[in-house]
């Protein structure tokens, strides 16, 4: 009960750091989102670092439960359902997941000021890269660390550019996604020059 707690107030602490930016994260303003007692969300985490630190815990946590999602499909270790299953990876992100990845460039800029959260927030985006590492490996893809840092940098790179970028205004077109999707799926896996 105490754990689902926490998770529930950090979950809630990613919505309003999503909708009110860093300097809107309050342990008032997460008990009022999360509609607990007042004094609730210091309760489970007594400061500002332990706050943002559940918000990183949690974000990370989620990555992981989309990976443990994508993992069957990929382990197909076949290039068309790779590229489908990051297709619906991305479009999932920039629709539902919306929120969530606004509230991570939020963190992101936080951590240009804490390095405890630099940290962190570094460790957890090392353990995405090598999962996917580990996939394109399973694919035959050659060097395939130096390549998933390169593709999850590139999917990161078009979640910032169609959620906060140039491109946020534009509508989600998921034949769109698909092709831009079997783009980075060929170049990660393929051979070397």
């Amino acid at each position: 009960m105490e754990q689902d707690r926490r998770q529930f107030i950090a979950r809630t602490a990613l919505q309003v750091l999503s909708t009110a930016g860093a300097r809107g994260l309050t342990h008032r303003a997460v008990d009022t989102a999360a509609a607990v007692p007042a004094g609730s969300t210091s309760y489970y985490f007594r400061t500002r670092a332990a706050l943002l630190g559940a918000c990183l815990d949690d974000l990370v946590a989620q990555d992981h439960v989309d990976l443990d999602v994508m993992a069957p499909l990929v382990a197909a270790a076949d290039a068309d359902t790779m590229a489908a299953a990051l297709a619906d990876l991305l479009e999932r992100w920039l629709t539902s997941g919306r929120e969530r990845h606004i509230a991570r460039y939020e963190l992101s800029m936080e951590a240009l000021r804490r390095p405890d959260l630099a940290d962190r927030l570094h460790a957890g985006g090392l353990t995405i890269r090598n999962r996917v590492g580990e996939a394109l490996a399973a694919m035959g893809a050659d060097d395939a660390t130096a390549r998933a840092h390169w593709l999850v940098a590139a999917l990161d790179g078009i979640l910032f550019d169609r959620l906060v970028g140039a491109n946020a205004a534009a509508s989600v077109d998921h034949a769109d996604l698909v092709s831009v999707a079997q783009r980075l799926t060929a170049g990660a896996l393929a051979p070397r020059p």
